[in-house]
C-alpha cells in the first residue's frame, strides 16, 4: 500500500515498544508515564455519573456541541479561577485529553517546513504529533529552571517560529520547574517578537509542598499584549482520571474558532457522558480533597525515589529532586568507569526486572543518550526501594 507522505517522518513511540518487554512476571517498571489507578476517586465519580444520567440523560448522551458540554465548560471557567484566569466557558473548548488539543495545533498551525520551538527534553507525543504535520523542531535547552529564556530568545529571533510549545511545570520528561523570573520573560518574548506561546499544563496540580509559580497564562494579566499570543491546554488525566478523556484549550478567539472546525471533522464532540460526568464532579466540590491526597502519595513516593537513587547509584547519576509531577529526569555520570548509555542500562534492567525509558527519544534534535526518566507514580515505596536497588545492580 501507498501510504501518506506525512508519516515518512515519524515512527513508532519507543516507550510503546518498550511495553512489549513489560510482560515479565515479578518486573518493576518506572515506565509508565500514568497516575496510579489506586488513587482514583472512584465512588466520587460513580456519583458523578449516576447524577449525570438523573439530571439531564439527554445532554450526557446524546450528540453535543463541538466546543463542548455547556455546564462543564463554566466547571472548567470556575475551575481555572481558582488558578489566577479568568476565562468565561465561551473562551475555552474541551477536547479528549489535552493530546487532541496539540493535534488541533498542529492541524491549525503547521505547514510542511514551518519551524517550532520546543524544549530540550519534551513530551515524546508531541515531537511525533507536530512532525506529522511537517514541523521542523528546533531544541530549546533546558535546566533545572525549565527552559533557559536566554537561550530560547536567541533561537525565536533566529528562526522566526510559528510558535513556541513548553510544559513549564514539572515537565514530561525533565520534571523541571519554570522559575517565576523565566515565566514573565516568556511572556516579554511573545509580545517582543509576536511569537504564539503553547502552555501544555497537565501537571500543574501535582505539586509537593509549595505551590508553583502560577501558570503563564495567569500572569498573562501582567503583561499588555501577551494574553493573545497564549494558547493554554489543561487536563484531568493526571489528577482525576485518564480514561474520562477531558482536556481544554484556552487561546485567542481565531485561533478557539479554527480549532473547534477542525475537531468537528475529527471526533464531532468529545464524549458528552464524560463531559457530564466530570462536569458533576467538578460541581461536587471533591476536588480539592482528592488532589491533596494524590499530592501527599506522589510527594512520599518522589522522596523515595530520591533517596533510594542516591544510595544504590551514588555519582554515577545525576538529577535534580522534582518539586512536582510524576517524573524524575536523570543523567548517567560515567562516574568510575560505569556505563553511561542509557539505552545500553535499559537492556540490562530489563534483566534484573526493572525497567526504565531511555531518555534519548524524547529530544527533538541532538539526542543526549546519557539521559533517562523514571517514574515513581505507580509503584509504591517499598518497590521503588527494591526497583532502583534492581537499577543499581544492572548499573
Amino acid at each position: 500500500m501507498q501510504f501518506a507522505s506525512r508519516l515518512d517522518n515519524v515512527e513508532t513511540s519507543a516507550i510503546r515498544e518498550l511495553f512489549k518487554l513489560l510482560g515479565k512476571p515479578g518486573i518493576i517498571s518506572f515506565a509508565g508515564g500514568f497516575p496510579d489507578s489506586a488513587m482514583f476517586d472512584v465512588e466520587g465519580l460513580k456519583e458523578a455519573s449516576q447524577k449525570a444520567l438523573a439530571e439531564e440523560p439527554g445532554g450526557a448522551l446524546q450528540y453535543g456541541a463541538t466546543e463542548g458540554y455547556e455546564p462543564l465548560r463554566s466547571q472548567l471557567s470556575s475551575f481555572m479561577k481558582t488558578k489566577g484566569v479568568d476565562v468565561d466557558p465561551s473562551g475555552l473548548i474541551v477536547t479528549t485529553g489535552s493530546q487532541q488539543a496539540l493535534d488541533l495545533l498542529g492541524k491549525t498551525m503547521i505547514s510542511p517546513g514551518d519551524k517550532v520551538i520546543v524544549e530540550g527534553p519534551t513530551f515524546l507525543a508531541t515531537i511525533q504529533c507536530f512532525r506529522l504535520y511537517g514541523a521542523q523542531l528546533i531544541s530549546a535547552p533546558i535546566d533545572a529552571n525549565g527552559v533557559k529564556t536566554d537561550e530560547l530568545e536567541k533561537l525565536i529571533a533566529e528562526h522566526k517560529p510559528k510558535f513556541v510549545y513548553l510544559i513549564p511545570t514539572f515537565g514530561n520528561p525533565s520534571g523541571a520547574m519554570l522559575s517565576l523570573e523565566r515565566r514573565k520573560k516568556v511572556l516579554e518574548l511573545a509580545v517582543k517578537y509576536q511569537t504564539l506561546i503553547v502552555e501544555d499544563d497537565p501537571y500543574g496540580d501535582l505539586y509537593f509542598g509549595e505551590a508553583p509559580p502560577p501558570s503563564i497564562l495567569a500572569l498573562s494579566k501582567d503583561v499588555p499584549g501577551s494574553r493573545e499570543l497564549l494558547a493554554h491546554c489543561g487536563s484531568l488525566s493526571k489528577v482525576l482520571s485518564p480514561g474520562l478523556r477531558i482536556g481544554w484549550m484556552i487561546a485567542p478567539a481565531e485561533l478557539l474558532a479554527k480549532a473547534t472546525m477542525c475537531k468537528q471533522f475529527s471526533d464531532a464532540h468529545t464524549s458528552t457522558f464524560s463531559q457530564a460526568t466530570a462536569a458533576q464532579y467538578l460541581k461536587s466540590g471533591r476536588m480539592p480533597a482528592t488532589l491533596a491526597h494524590v499530592r501527599e502519595v506522589y510527594g512520599q513516593r518522589a522522596q523515595a525515589m530520591g533517596a533510594a537513587l542516591k544510595r544504590e547509584l551514588g555519582d554515577a547519576v545525576s538529577f535534580t529532586q522534582p518539586q512536582g509531577g510524576l517524573f524524575f529526569w536523570a543523567r548517567l555520570t560515567g562516574a568510575n568507569g560505569k556505563l553511561a548509555d542509557a539505552n545500553e542500562l535499559a537492556k540490562r534492567a530489563i534483566e534484573k526486572l526493572v525497567a526504565f525509558v531511555p531518555g534519548a527519544p524524547f529530544f527533538a534534535e541532538k539526542p543526549d543518550v546519557a539521559t533517562l526518566r523514571l517514574s515513581f507514580a505507580t509503584v509504591d515505596v517499598a518497590k521503588i526501594e527494591e526497583g532502583v536497588k534492581r537499577l543499581g545492580q544492572a548499573l
